[in-house]
């Protein structure tokens, strides 16, 4: 499996097939398949073990304190960041995969609606606005473009993405 989590981790999606799993795990095409039965079930594999660690490295992030859930998550994405984007990127021709990054977008709500609970609106329709807002300022893609595009240090990122965070928690969400 961490030979596959390596691949799926490093390279496009499209680029790993069967063979490079097997020949990075040392093993047989055939092993492969008996395991998982097809490229598609590695990668599912791969998703759930992720999502655990996903679970578990954002666990220990501060409830109701923005700098510590966005210092939380930042960690995780300059860990994962660069192939959730090119996952995401690619979710419209991942087939039953896109179900993952589904499952991760309403995982990633929950957590953030959990966190700041307290601080969001009460009533459901501004309290679903306010967590979008959240989801926005914390996204992958918003990593991306402040880590990648815009070539942001890290500290910067993270004072960036705090920022949007407290401006959602402290805006006109009501």
């Amino acid at each position: 499996m961490a030979a596959a989590k390596a691949l799926l981790l490093e390279e496009h999606y499209e680029d790993v097939t069967l063979a490079s799993i097997a020949r990075a795990a040392e093993t047989s095409h055939q092993t492969v398949l008996n395991h998982f039965e097809s490229k598609e079930g590695v990668a599912k594999a791969v998703a759930a073990e992720l999502a655990a660690e996903t679970s578990a490295a954002r666990a220990v992030a501060k409830a109701g304190d923005a700098a510590d859930v966005v210092r939380v998550l930042v960690g995780e994405y300059e860990h994962l960041g660069d192939a959730n984007v090119r996952w995401a990127v690619l979710s419209d021709r991942l087939g039953d995969l896109a179900s993952a990054l589904d499952e991760a977008r309403v995982q990633h709500q929950a957590w953030l609606e959990s966190l700041f609970d307290e601080q969001l609106p009460r009533d459901a329709r501004s309290r679903r606005r306010a967590v979008n807002a959240l989801h926005a300022a914390t996204d992958v893609y918003t990593w991306k473009l402040l880590r990648r595009d815009l070539h942001l240090s890290r500290t910067e990122t993270e004072k960036t993405m705090t920022a949007l965070v407290v401006g959602v928690l402290n805006g006109d969400n009501r």
